[in-house]
């Protein structure tokens, strides 16, 4: 894992907004995730990419990131790079949960004319 903060982004020209933290020269998917008090994502079962890079962005509350069987504390303006093969998981805090945006980065797609 690669830890950042919020004003670390920097996007130049057409390059995406993580483009020098996160490899891929597309943003491919994400989303916005609303943690429940003390939830643990992707709880129950072991989760990892083995292909690509993910990237969060912690944008509100605190909680913990769980990287291969080891924890630290995370907080709002943290951005986190977890590398490809780590088991990952985010805890969100019970009284101040977190609300993050979770990014994958790969090849530009192109469109098909048919």
């Amino acid at each position: 894992m690669r830890r950042y903060r919020i004003g670390d982004l920097n996007a130049k020209g057409t390059e995406h907004v993580a483009s020098h933290l996160l490899k891929g020269e597309a943003l491919t998917r994400g989303g916005l995730s609303f943690t429940k008090p003390g939830h643990r994502t992707h709880d129950g079962h072991e989760h990892r990419h083995d292909d690509d890079e993910e990237m969060f962005i912690i944008l509100q509350g605190k909680g913990l990131v769980q990287i291969d069987g080891r924890q630290e504390p995370i907080s709002a303006g943290d951005v986190l790079i977890i590398e490809p093969g780590e088991e990952h998981h985010l805890v969100s805090d019970e009284q101040d949960p977190l609300v993050h945006i979770w990014l994958h980065a790969g090849e530009r797609q192109t469109e098909s004319r048919d």
